[in-house]
């Protein structure tokens, strides 16, 4: 084993080893070379001096050699090497044998035409096949004892894609030497035949029963996916197949963050959840957003939570003069600090502690930074929670965002990007009349300043997407925790919908309204369709290897004060317009007139601050008309508009 763990070693060596193959080429192309020789003699029966033999074996160097550089056959790494290869080879021994003729016989005297076109022709054969059979020998031996080194310390998996993926993923052996797992085979579905996709052997199943079999004879601990298209595709089939075997799910990563070193295969991620929810992920050109961002100072409030922090984290890699970050939640502050210090020294970041609800200081991040674009993701979201405490709702989600608008203004900012959500759309809880008290002051600012009657020149722009997945409180940590303990899941209602994206995706969508925004609209997203969150419980209990009710109950809880069972991302009342992205839309709103939205708001505040709950929610329901509480204690004051 030591002896092999040195060879091993020694093949990884990225130096030593082209100049090792370097020189066995060249051997094994002048043997060639001299074996052509002894070939000729033999057929032609004719007796060459020792000088010319000498001079074929120094012409023979000299022409492998220069062949060898100028082709570069001893710069691939073996352990690499693909069927492509080969022509690489074939190059080099038509390179040689044609710069040989010509030197051979201005050289000496003693070969005829017919032995130089058959030594020629001899020549090019033997070292073409010589060279190939030494690559394919040092490939086997390679394999043979990394899988004797690794077989007992590593799991068995297989790998799952499409046809044309997987062989380009088996041709490199990146995968072998960098995971912790050990490729068996590649995993296909249809009737059993014979078959091999480079060393591996393919194996074939049609049901739940022949690949448990397959599982338990070679011991298949993981099943990895090439890709998330495939993961959606087989969601109902081998997803499936997994759950109920217990076998682990993993994802290659792609491409481009293997280059980037983004993710290293030692870790290869799971499956996740959100890869599962059957809607292809947005997709962004993060290049134009780039250079619209590039040398700009980006103040982003709430850039500790969820949205916020991601948002820093995609901002970072756009070219930032400064990047401010501006939050009142210390730890969560501290973490994402220690987080871009570690993956992005060389961009300059602040971080300042606050409360967008003090508007001295926010007026002093303003003075202190001069921010360019604004990412305004500062909010209490939790619908509960803002029901029980309208106040506080009112107080952060309508002051402090007029706070950050109207410094914006004053302090000519650009752009200013308010994060908004789709319980804005007919909000039946105070949590989202708040967020579109939010919007109506922030567009009837915007229309404002664009049509000059308030003086300024940020352009305001508002993005609405539904319920992301992993943020601080949504279900899927929920689930997670609940899980953790044994269950249950719990679940408000067994008929309650939700529209999902990913953090990223979330995040993605700010940025690129950032870009395409002119000033004035309101973006929102093609979701897709919505998922129940009973079926998404249901898969979290079947992922982590359990049976629903049997090993993890779901116990319904009821709907919570101001929750509904379907969410809207456009209201009844509103049209949507295209954009240059398909599934990036404009909704067409009710315009307001800035003093009446300026009137309401200071009118909010002032109740707020007071603490008249009743009087500031009657408020609200008259500003916002389609304000209709659901399952909380304001629906009597809905029946006093009637």
């Amino acid at each position: 084993m030591k002896i092999n763990y040195l060879l091993l070693r020694l093949t990884r060596e990225k130096y030593i080893n082209r100049w090792v193959i370097l020189l066995i080429d060249l051997f094994l192309s002048v043997f060639s070379t001299i074996t052509s020789l002894a070939l000729i003699s033999y057929i032609l029966d004719h007796d060459y001096s020792n000088l010319v033999i000498f001079k074929v074996f120094l012409v023979s160097s000299f022409c492998s050699i220069i062949s060898f550089f100028i082709v570069q056959t001893y710069k691939g790494i073996i352990r690499h090497s693909a069927f492509t290869e080969t022509g690489r080879i074939a190059m080099a021994s038509s390179l040689k044998v044609a710069i040989i003729l010509p030197i051979l016989f201005l050289a000496t005297d003693a070969f005829s035409f017919r032995s130089f076109l058959l030594g020629s022709v001899i020549d090019f054969f033997l070292t073409f096949f010589i060279l190939t059979i030494f690559r394919v020998f040092l490939i086997t031996a390679y394999t043979f004892m990394v899988s004797s080194m690794t077989s007992r310390s590593k799991d068995k998996l297989l790998i799952f894609g499409h046809e044309n993926s997987s062989p380009a993923l088996l041709n490199d052996s990146f995968l072998r030497e960098n995971s912790s797992y050990q490729v068996e085979g590649i995993l296909r579905f249809g009737p059993r035949i014979s078959m091999r996709i480079g060393i591996y052997k393919v194996y074939f199943v049609s049901d739940q029963a022949e690949f448990n079999r397959l599982v338990n004879r070679y011991n298949i601990k993981a099943i990895l996916f090439t890709d998330y298209k495939v993961v959606k595709e087989e969601s109902e089939r081998l997803v499936r197949f997994c759950e109920k075997k217990k076998i682990r799910m993993l994802l290659l990563p792609s491409i481009d963050e293997l280059q980037g070193g983004k993710i290293q295969l030692r870790t290869l991620p799971e499956v996740r959840i959100e890869d599962l929810l059957g809607r292809e992920e947005i997709r962004i050109n993060m290049e134009e957003i780039a250079n619209s961002l590039r040398g700009k100072v980006v103040l982003v409030t709430g850039a500790a939570g969820s949205i916020g922090s991601e948002l820093c984290r995609q901002l970072c890699h756009f070219g930032l003069k400064q990047l401010v970050l501006f939050d009142s939640a210390e730890t969560p502050m501290h973490n994402i600090r220690l987080e871009l210090e570690e993956k992005f020294p060389d961009v300059e970041f602040t971080p300042v502690m606050g409360d967008i609800r003090m508007i001295h200081r926010v007026e002093s991040i303003y003075q202190r930074f001069h921010p360019q674009i604004v990412f305004h993701a500062a909010a209490y979201k939790h619908v509960p929670l803002m029901e029980e405490n309208p106040c506080e709702a009112v107080h952060t989600n309508v002051y402090g965002t007029r706070n950050v608008a109207d410094m914006a203004v004053k302090y000519e900012v650009d752009k200013f990007i308010m994060v908004s959500t789709d319980k804005a759309v007919n909000p039946t809880n105070v949590m989202g009349a708040s967020k579109r008290l939010a919007e109506m002051y922030v567009q009837s600012l915007s229309i404002a300043i664009s049509k000059g009657r308030y003086s300024g020149k940020t352009r305001f722009i508002t993005t609405r997407f539904g319920n992301v997945l992993g943020s601080n409180g949504s279900v899927i940590p929920r689930f997670r925790e609940q899980l953790a303990k044994g269950g249950p899941l719990t679940v408000t209602h067994p008929d309650i919908i939700r529209y999902f994206m990913t953090i990223p995706e979330a995040c993605r969508l700010v940025l690129e309204a950032a870009f395409m925004g002119k000033g004035n609209e309101i973006f929102v997203f093609d979701m897709g369709t919505p998922v129940k969150i009973a079926d998404l419980a249901r898969r979290m209990i079947e992922l982590a290897g359990l049976e629903v009710d049997k090993d993890i109950k779901i116990e319904y809880t009821g709907l919570r004060p101001g929750e509904k069972l379907y969410e809207e991302v456009l209201s009844n009342t509103e049209n949507t317009l295209p954009t240059s992205h398909d599934r990036i839309r404009i909704a067409k709103v009710r315009e307001y007139d800035y003093i009446d939205a300026l009137k309401g708001a200071q009118e909010l505040e002032e109740l707020s601050r007071a603490v008249i709950i009743p009087d500031m929610v009657r408020l609200m329901k008259k500003i916002v008309p389609e304000f209709k509480s659901k399952n909380s204690r304001f629906e009597e004051f809905d029946k006093e508009t009637k």
